[in-house]
């Protein structure tokens, strides 16, 4: 027992230490694998600032360009968000037009940009995002008695609750869990309350089937269609 009880206090001497090293071969681990990645897949130096401009040029989704056949390339595309001229960006097309990978690349590229790590693009510049908001995919949740609907709404609710100037939010096919007519006309008063809030103008990526979305922008300066 007392050998025991000096084995513990020789050995705690060397916890803090251990712990510390831990810590750094971590970091540098992390590191490596950033400047890796980066190295091999051509990706550029993010710019982050205080403004609330997205502006990402020829941005690719880091998993999907991976899994392509030998010698294709992977179908680029720029986007822009700020707060004062193109807010919300509807983005219509058929099924396995791109529509949510365009969403989820944007979301990784903003992502990886704040872990510190170069992005898939030409170029990126990007001001501060606080919340990062998803509402994508349809699944319902019958343990708990709710409808693919009823998860949709719920989530959507907790998403425009809680705005702020530097969020980004991500939409895809709001209203599909239900009839046309009730689904075009909750995904317009959606996308109208984030474009008409009274204190926060955040930025919003919209993919939607319904195409009579596209009307919005005869009817608000901030949403622009793709």
């Amino acid at each position: 027992m007392r050998l025991y009880e000096e084995l513990v206090r020789d050995m705690a001497d060397y916890i803090l230490p251990i712990q510390q090293n831990a810590s750094l071969i971590a970091r540098l681990d992390c590191l490596l694998s950033f400047t890796s990645l980066a190295k091999n897949n051509n990706y550029v130096k993010p710019v982050l600032n205080d403004g609330f401009a997205i502006d990402i040029k020829e941005g690719r989704h880091p998993v999907i360009e991976k899994q392509l056949k030998i010698g294709e390339d992977y179908v680029s595309n720029s986007v822009y968000l700020d707060n004062d001229t193109q807010q919300l960006i509807m983005i219509t097309g058929p099924n396995m037009s791109g529509k949510s990978a365009l969403l989820r690349q944007t979301a990784l590229i903003v992502l990886l940009a704040q872990m510190g790590c170069y992005v898939p693009a030409q170029s990126a510049e990007i001001g501060i995002i606080d919340k990062i908001f998803t509402r994508v995919g349809a699944s319902d949740n019958i343990s708990s008695g709710e409808s693919t609907f009823m998860v949709e709404m719920n989530e959507t609710a907790s998403i425009v609750n809680n705005l702020s100037n530097r969020s980004l939010v991500l939409l895809d096919e709001i209203g599909r869990g239900t009839s046309t007519y009730d689904g075009i006309s909750i995904a317009w008063a959606i996308a109208e309350f984030i474009h008409e809030h009274p204190k926060f103008k955040a930025k919003t990526l919209f993919a939607t089937h319904y195409h009579e979305l596209n009307e919005m922008c005869n009817y608000f300066a901030r949403i622009k269609k793709l």
